[in-house]
């Protein structure tokens, strides 16, 4: 099991498929997917395949989405970190996004900052990048608070099949300046 990141609460370490009762509590609750599109996942068997996939990005990629654990109870809370997005949004591809999704009973704990923070740092000093995107539905007030704390600014608003996202970014030399 590979650590990415840690922090004085968390550790983020790849996902796991042992994580998927963690995934499946996660990934099951519609109000976590409010501004996902609002398809959660049915079946343990759906929770199996994302992290599969996940997986997978770790091998083609070297970084994806990663389990995030709370550390002194050893408990999966969630997930975080950085994933190349090779498809087209906001005209942009091949890119580094930043992200997090967490269990509903850990919202409002600082969790998403602390681990969007540690997956910059991540990505900045580990990884090299010179920039990172973000993207939050703009109603998504909560998400669009925790990116903007972490350093990302917006640059604009965009349709995402319907619905009205902001688009966010930070750069290298930004990070540094913090």
């Amino acid at each position: 099991m590979k650590i990415f990141a840690e922090t004085d609460r968390l550790i983020l370490r790849e996902i796991l498929p042992s994580d998927k009762n963690g995934m499946y509590e996660l990934d099951t609750d519609p109000l976590v997917h409010r501004y996902l599109g609002n398809q959660p996942v049915t079946t343990m068997e759906q929770v199996e395949e994302v992290i599969e996939f996940i997986r997978q990005q770790y091998l083609d990629n070297g970084t994806g989405r990663l389990a995030v654990v709370e550390k002194y109870k050893n408990e999966f809370i969630g997930w975080a970190g950085l994933k190349l997005v090779r498809g087209m949004y906001n005209n942009h591809s091949n890119y580094y996004e930043v992200g997090y999704r967490f269990i509903r009973k850990y919202w409002g704990m600082g969790y998403a900052t602390e681990a969007a923070r540690a997956s910059l740092e991540y990505g900045f000093e580990g990884l090299q990048l010179n920039e990172i995107y973000a993207m939050a539905e703009t109603e998504n007030t909560a998400s669009r608070h925790v990116l903007e704390k972490v350093g990302l600014r917006y640059i604009e608003k965009f349709d995402l099949e319907g619905d009205e996202h902001d688009w966010f970014k930070i750069t290298r030399e930004e990070w540094g300046k913090r």
